[in-house]
């Protein structure tokens, strides 16, 4: 008799972090994919442009497995390593009209939107994928329209996975929530729930969007000058908000910062945005319009120093100097790791005269992510017999687990998982197997996965101490060293103002050599590392090179 095929349940990213959310669905030889994002690089990730989920060894003997890849909503952490994804896979992407727009343009920025068959779904639409997984997309509110979570039927039973959520009565796109179809769901008998835990560890409800409009209508009312806002890219429910503020203010918005202006048109393009005649203009536009009939929407709230407002905040934006009199707005949340990166721009504002507004009590930006209340809500309404903290960094996921124990969910039912592991359900219960790698895998400019870890202590090393070079000629035949070594530094000391140190180094090397010239590399390396930490206490890249005449 055939053994039955079991349920597994893999997450690749998303579990332990904030950013690059991906999971896998699998029964037999058939595979779905949930979402596949990416995270911005932390600040000790160097020259890092971003990191994408660690999915080559899951998937390496299964791409031939994989029956369609469901996207919950157009935000970064959940579209942006599509690209990377389908660069080793096939097959069919399944997104709501907005979030199928939002993966085109990306997919179009790495010439692959011809190749990749992109489906249209709607909230209520029920999916066949490979024969086995029958996949329900319900309503959720989120911080982007279009957001759905899914209801995935199984051989082995029901799985809902909530996506990014909260329960917003008033929401500033579409309708609120489909409790209908959470309560219908939760009588149908759900296996297993996997739900967002970004809040987890925040009491009470997540407040509405609708308050954002409150808090916008203040600033604009009381800015004299003009009135900068950074945001998401991807955040297009706020943008909405902006426009419709300024509208009301009688101020025109232009938008500064690529992947912002890509999202805006493309949102408008699909019906997404309302947009007033007149309201919305280009940058050059605002040249010679009084200041307190300007709105900017620019890219940068997290600090990034290229980005639009991080070029304003230290003067080296081309269009726009900051100036006093401009208020600038921070309406995002700040990503865990990024508040260092964050609170240096919001200085350099500050010194620069601006009027900075980035508190909660402002009610400039509210979360897109469900509060304790909320979370507890959701699991009486959908009534799970195991639960699957997801989207989190660790100590969210473990107060998500908490919330669950304190309704009612047995312990032993309940998985803190980290990336990486797999969960198996069949018959008798439920079990943690085993562990595949589920880390970073880095993305620096066009390369994939080619840098690790050495190198990016390689570039903490440069970036702390910087390095020395040491150029040494050697008599091919009595291995002598010919003229004197040639010692190079960038970012360890200032040549001019240490020649007697640089010397110190050029006979330490000679000195070396005569003691050890039958391993050269070696003998310099230790002996200038011995000599610079003794005489300066820091600990630069030396990179010995040994010429043979």
């Amino acid at each position: 008799m055939a053994t039955p095929n079991k349920l597994r349940i893999i997450p690749l990213g998303g579990l332990g972090e904030v950013g690059k959310n991906m999971t896998a669905i699998e029964y037999g030889r058939n595979v779905l994919i949930i979402d596949a994002g990416v995270m911005f690089p932390e600040h000790d990730m160097l020259g890092v442009d971003l990191v994408i989920p660690d999915y080559t060894t899951y998937l390496k003997d299964k791409k031939d497995w994989v029956r369609g890849i469901v996207v919950t909503h157009g935000h970064e952490d959940h579209i942006g390593g599509l690209p990377y994804l389908l660069a080793e896979i096939q097959a069919p992407i399944y997104a709501t009209r907005l979030t199928a727009g939002l993966i085109e343009l990306k997919l179009s920025k790495h010439q692959m939107a011809s190749q990749a068959s992109l489906n249209i779904v709607a909230a209520g639409d029920r999916k066949s994928l490979g024969g086995l997984f029958d996949v329900e997309f319900f309503h959720v509110c989120h911080s982007i329209p279009d957001a759905v979570g899914l209801a995935i039927r199984t051989p082995s039973g029901l799985i809902v996975h909530t996506g990014d959520f909260k329960f917003d009565y008033t929401p500033a796109w579409g309708e609120p929530p489909d409790f209908g179809a959470l309560a219908r769901l939760g009588h149908e008998g759900v296996l297993v729930l996997m739900s967002d835990s970004t809040n987890a560890d925040n009491p009470g409800f997540t407040p509405s969007e609708k308050t954002v409009d409150e808090g916008l209508n203040k600033v604009f009312r009381e800015a004299k000058g003009r009135v900068i806002l950074a945001t998401f890219g991807s955040l297009i429910s706020r943008v909405q908000q902006i426009i419709h503020a300024a509208a009301r203010h009688n101020r025109v918005v232009a938008i500064d910062g690529r992947s912002l202006e890509e999202s805006v048109q493309r949102a408008q393009d699909l019906g997404y945005l309302d947009v007033p005649p007149g309201v919305l203009v280009e940058l050059p536009a605002l040249k010679g319009r009084p200041d307190h009939q300007i709105a900017i929407i620019a890219t940068g709230s997290q600090g990034e120093p290229s980005a639009a407002l991080g070029r304003m905040a230290v003067g080296r934006h081309k269009q726009i100097t900051i100036k006093p009199g401009d208020t600038v707005v921070m309406s995002s949340r700040v990503i865990p790791g990024n508040e260092q990166v964050v609170g240096r721009a919001i200085n350099n504002l500050f010194k620069r005269g601006a009027r900075v507004i980035y508190d909660r009590g402002s009610n400039v930006h509210v979360s897109g992510h469900a509060s304790q209340e909320e979370l507890k809500l959701l699991l009486n309404l959908v009534k799970p017999k195991y639960f699957i903290p997801v989207h989190g960094e660790l100590r969210h996921l473990h107060s998500h687990a908490e919330l669950a124990r304190q309704q009612g969910i047995p312990a032993e039912n309940i998985f803190v998982l980290e990336n990486g592991a797999v969960m198996e359900f069949d018959e008798k219960g439920a079990r943690f197997i085993e562990r595949i790698p589920g880390g970073y895998v880095f993305v620096d400019g066009s390369g994939v996965g080619d840098i690790g870890p050495q190198v990016l202590r390689d570039r903490e090393i440069l970036s702390q101490d910087g390095f020395v070079l040491a150029v040494v000629r050697l008599n091919g035949k009595s291995g002598e060293v010919v003229g004197r070594p040639q010692i190079i530094t960038r970012g360890f000391v200032y040549v001019k103002e240490n020649m007697d140190l640089i010397e110190r180094a050029e006979e330490q090397v000679i000195n070396a050599l005569r003691r050890n010239g039958t391993d050269p590399q070696t003998a310099i390396r230790k002996s200038l590392s011995d000599l610079l930490y003794s005489e300066t206490q820091r600990q630069p890249m030396i990179m010995p090179v040994v010429i043979d005449n």
